[in-house]
C-alpha cells in the first residue's frame, strides 16, 4: 500500500520475550523454505486459507493456522490491532542474509499494508524504504510503504525473525495509524501502549473472506488508474494513454450497470479488457512510476489480471501467476 511517509510506527509495545517464547515452543518443524526460494529467508504461517499451513494463496477464506492457535499471546498481538488479518506469517531472515530490493506490485499489495513486530533482531539490521533507513527494535510495531523501493539487511550473526501482518485494517486500525509516529518524528513525549500478555487467552480476530473480486466494480477500476497516474514519470505518450484508459474505464462502467457481476456479462468484460490491453500496450510500453516500476507491468498485474473471473483472465504479454503470486512478498 502506498503511504505518505516511507515508515510510521505504530503506538503499541509488544513484550518480544513472550512472542520469542511462544515461536520457541514451536520448535523447528513448522518452518517452511520462503515459496520463491530466497537464500537464507524462510517463513511459519499464521493465518492461511483456510487454516492451512501449506496453502499459500493470496485468495480465499483467511483462518489462523493450528501454529498460531497454540500461541495466546501471538493471538493477543493480532487482535489488538483492531484490523481484518490476511494472509500472516513468522519470517525469518539468517545472519549476513538479505531481502533484495524490489517494490511489491500486485492487486493484493494495492489495498493491504504490512505491519512489522519484530520478536528477535539486532541493533544492525537495516530496512530501508525509499530514502529512508531505520532499524526495528524488539517490540515494536511498524507498517511502512510497500510501494517504494525497499529492501532489508541483515549483517549480524543471529537470526531476523519478524511477526508480519497483511492487512486491509479497519476502523480501530486506521485510528491507530493516526495516532501513530511516522520515523523521523520525535518520540519524546509520544504515548504508546503496553500490550500486557494475558496468560492462556486465545484471543479471536477477523479475517479475510472476500479478498478477489468476481468482477471488478468501476469505482475500484478507477481507484487503481489514478494509483498508476498519480505515481507516473511524465512522458509524451502520457496524454494518450490517460485517455485510452479514461475510454476503458468508460466502457467498463457501461457494462457494470448493464451486468453487475453476472456470469453472462464476463465475456463483454474479456473482450473490453483484451482490447483496452492490445492497445494500450504500445504507447504505453515508455511509461515508468517513479518507484522504477513499468506502468504497463503494474496495470496487468494491479487491475487486468483480477479485473474479471482471475482463473481466465487475460494473461497476454502478463506475469506469470506463479511469479505474481509472490512478487515482493519477502520484506
Amino acid at each position: 500500500m502506498k503511504l505518505q511517509v516511507p515508515f510510521i510506527q505504530l503506538p503499541l509495545s509488544i513484550d518480544a520475550d513472550v512472542l520469542a517464547a511462544e515461536i520457541a515452543a514451536l520448535g523447528e518443524g513448522p518452518w517452511r523454505p520462503h515459496p520463491q526460494g530466497f537464500p537464507g529467508n524462510s517463513m511459519l504461517p499464521l493465518v492461511a486459507v483456510g487454516g492451512d499451513p501449506a496453502n499459500e494463496a493470496f485468495a480465499g477464506p483467511m483462518r489462523p493456522t493450528p501454529e498460531l492457535l497454540q500461541c495466546p499471546y501471538l493471538t493477543q498481538v493480532f487482535a489488538s490491532l483492531g484490523a481484518t488479518a490476511g494472509r500472516s506469517r513468522l519470517m525469518r531472515l539468517s545472519g549476513m542474509a538479505e531481502v533484495k530490493r524490489h517494490a511489491d506490485q500486485g492487486y493484493y499489495w494495492t489495498e493491504r499494508v504490512r505491519v512489522h513486530v519484530p520478536v528477535m533482531t539486532q541493533p544492525t539490521v537495516r530496512f530501508e524504504c525509499g530514502d529512508a533507513t531505520i532499524n526495528m527494535a524488539a517490540g515494536e510495531c511498524w507498517i511502512f510503504d510497500t510501494w517504494r523501493q525497499h529492501r532489508v539487511l541483515n549483517d549480524a550473526v543471529e537470526s531476523r525473525v519478524h511477526l508480519v501482518i497483511d492487512t486491509v485494517g479497519g476502523g480501530d486500525f486506521w485510528d491507530l495509524v493516526g495516532r501513530g509516529r511516522p520515523h523521523d518524528a520525535p518520540r519524546l513525549g509520544w504515548p504508546m501502549r503496553a500490550l500486557t500478555p494475558k496468560p492462556g487467552v486465545v484471543a479471536t480476530f477477523p479475517c479475510e473472506s472476500v479478498n478477489v473480486p468476481a468482477v471488478m466494480s468501476p469505482w475500484e477500476v478507477n481507484a487503481h488508474l489514478g494509483l498508476l497516474f498519480a505515481d507516473v514519470v511524465p512522458h509524451a505518450n502520457l496524454a494518450q494513454v490517460r485517455q485510452m484508459s479514461m475510454r476503458f474505464a468508460h466502457t467498463w462502467q457501461g457494462l457494470w450497470f448493464e451486468f453487475g457481476e453476472r456470469s453472462e456479462g464476463h465475456p463483454h468484460y474479456r473482450a473490453a479488457l483484451q482490447r483496452f490491453l492490445d492497445d494500450i500496450r504500445t504507447p504505453a510500453q515508455p511509461l515508468l512510476l517513479h518507484n522504477e516500476l513499468r506502468w504497463f507491468n503494474a496495470l496487468q498485474t494491479i487491475v487486468a489480471k483480477f479485473a474479471v473471473g482471475v482463473p481466465s483472465a487475460p494473461t497476454s504479454g502478463a506475469t506469470s501467476a506463479a511469479a505474481q503470486r509472490d512478487i515482493g512478498d519477502n520484506a
